[in-house]
């Protein structure tokens, strides 16, 4: 049996003024549904942060419940996660306010001893694995996290100094396309015939489909960017040639 809840936040703030409601909040709210076992204190915890989220609360009172999250044993990577996913159902101002509340109370100054380690300190979202399964395709090493693979897949795709994918394109019948917003570093986005876009947290980039283009990290910064696939008919990428040393000390 976990530890019994208590809480007397109600009859300290309003216990003279309101006392039925601090006695609804402490004893009912708290005292009863918070200590009820059916699901665990940390799902409770999960359910509370969304539903606040959803309503548009982003004051001290979801501070408090992203507080208890973290102390029942929510990570760093699952309330990333955790908000990504409700960010696709309650809209993005929503979910950019919770992200500035939440990477306050998840700022371990844990001991970096690589690089890698080092800049995954300086931004929210994890930086995942390396990236075998597109290797092939990339210049320089590159990581991924998958964030959201229900609905709308969103991944961070971390890039290491100098490192950038091929030209490729996005294609599909009707729809498609991909969006990135960049959470860390600086890095670029080039579509083929036109000039690069240097890219910096909260830079936003729209893919169409069917347009060729890269993206990467810029030669002397890590760059990190959420990958949204766009929903679309017959969808899928096509890799192309690699961006040439030429191409890419022009940025420089």
């Amino acid at each position: 049996m976990s530890e019994k809840i208590v809480q007397t936040a109600g009859r300290e703030s309003l216990g003279k003024f309101a006392p039925m409601f601090a006695h609804l909040n402490d004893d009912v709210l708290f005292g009863e549904v918070w200590n009820e076992e059916a699901i665990n204190v940390k799902t409770k915890c999960i359910i509370t942060v969304v539903s606040l989220m959803a309503s548009g609360i982003t004051d001290s009172s979801l501070a408090y419940h992203l507080q208890n999250a973290k102390k029942h044993g929510v990570t760093k990577e699952e309330i990333a996660a955790i908000i990504t996913h409700a960010t696709m159902y309650t809209g993005w101002p929503k979910g950019w306010a919770v992200f500035n509340l939440a990477k306050d109370i998840w700022n371990e100054e844990e001991a970096a001893v690589t690089e890698k380690e080092k800049y995954q300190n300086s931004i929210f979202f994890p930086v995942g694995n390396t990236n075998d399964a597109f290797a092939q395709y990339f210049i320089g090493q590159s990581y991924l996290a998958p964030l959201s693979t229900e609905q709308v897949p969103v991944f961070n795709v971390t890039f290491e100094p100098g490192c950038r994918n091929n030209w490729h394109i996005h294609k599909a019948k009707n729809g498609g396309g991909q969006m990135l917003i960049c959470v860390g570093g600086s890095g670029y986005y080039q579509e083929w015939g036109k000039d690069a876009i240097n890219m910096t947290p909260g830079s936003v980039i729209n893919i169409p489909a069917n347009v060729k283009h890269w993206h990467g990290a810029a030669p002397d910064s890590w760059f990190s960017h959420l990958a949204i696939e766009v929903p679309g008919e017959e969808t899928g990428t096509e890799w192309c040639e690699p961006v040439s040393e030429e191409e890419y000390g022009k940025l420089k």
